[in-house]
């Protein structure tokens, strides 16, 4: 009994410590993911900008060609200004548009999920909407709309328009079948079986329209102001892109996409971001698995 007991010990403190290092494995390897999410992206924008100003250094090549990425933070720092207030009006035509594109769209797709005649009716022509070019209708906006920013509106909402209302339309379709059974069979009204089942089975659908929208109405509003040509204190950052492309500006209008592009990142980010707090504690796709 002895020299089991004597021999069962080192296997228990050797369990002991197998449990953990398992405890503390996930978090030192969590820590090392989160460090490497950030670092390599980093690193590799590092890397990118050594080799571009190297080879526009080494090559000698002429700043209304390709200017260097010190030229462009010195026109980012000098242009601020003008940049910063074209970006507002940008960044005013693109969040609005959005804000108007969730709301028609969970209105319209809690209709069309309560009413297969308003599905039949409606859905077609948005389908419509959305495979039309926003450059092709964008002229006839133009025409018909009050103002200028008016008709950049329109043309951002329409084109994020149309995922929202297609993956919340898709969610609230997409409720287990089991479930509405339940819910059938305890006497729910329908509008208990939509506010306490339906909706909360499409949210991961919705947010995933609105990471979708958030992108597209920013590319839209700066496709509306190439053709809109609006110009001014209105304008926004695709007027001085033309702007900067018209008189051989290059880094200020490098400096333009750089903004364009910390733009739609942030964007990504906050829709990503109310994703991830929205489904963190009960959705497949935010709960971290146990290892």
């Amino acid at each position: 009994m002895s020299r089991i007991e004597g021999g069962s010990l080192p296997e228990e403190n050797a369990e002991r410590q197998r449990e953990e290092l398992g405890h503390a494995s996930p978090n030192g390897t969590g820590a090392a993911k989160r460090i490497a999410r950030i670092s390599i992206p980093v690193v590799m924008l590092a890397i990118v900008i050594l080799v571009w100003h190297g080879y526009v250094t080494i090559n000698e090549i002429p700043h209304y060609i390709l200017p260097s990425p010190v030229l462009v933070a010195q026109s980012l720092y000098t242009d601020w200004p003008i940049l910063f207030r074209a970006l507002l009006n940008t960044l005013e035509i693109t969040l609005s548009a959005l804000f108007l594109a969730l709301v028609g769209g969970v209105v319209l797709a809690l209709m069309m999920a309560q009413s297969r005649l308003i599905e039949l009716a409606v859905y077609p022509y948005a389908v419509i909407l959305q495979v039309t070019p926003v450059v092709a209708v964008a002229p006839l906006i133009i025409i018909y709309a009050p103002s200028t920013a008016a008709a950049l509106l329109i043309c951002a909402f329409l084109v994020a328009f149309f995922p929202v209302l297609s993956n919340t339309l898709q969610g609230l379709k997409s409720t287990d079948h089991h479930l509405l059974d339940l819910f059938e069979l305890y006497g729910a009204d329908r509008l208990q079986t939509l506010l306490l089942l339906k909706v909360p089975s499409a949210l991961p659908y919705f947010l995933t329209g609105l990471k979708i929208a958030g992108g597209l109405s920013l590319i839209a509003a700066i496709v509306a102001e190439f053709v809109a040509g609006s110009a001014g204190v209105e304008s926004g950052l695709a007027y001085r892109l033309l702007e900067s492309q018209f008189r051989l500006n290059i880094p200020r209008l490098f400096a333009a996409l750089f903004l364009l592009s910390v733009t739609g990142v942030l964007i990504f980010a906050c829709t990503s971001l109310a994703a991830h707090l929205l489904l963190r504690r009960w959705h497949e796709s935010a709960v971290r698995r146990e290892d």
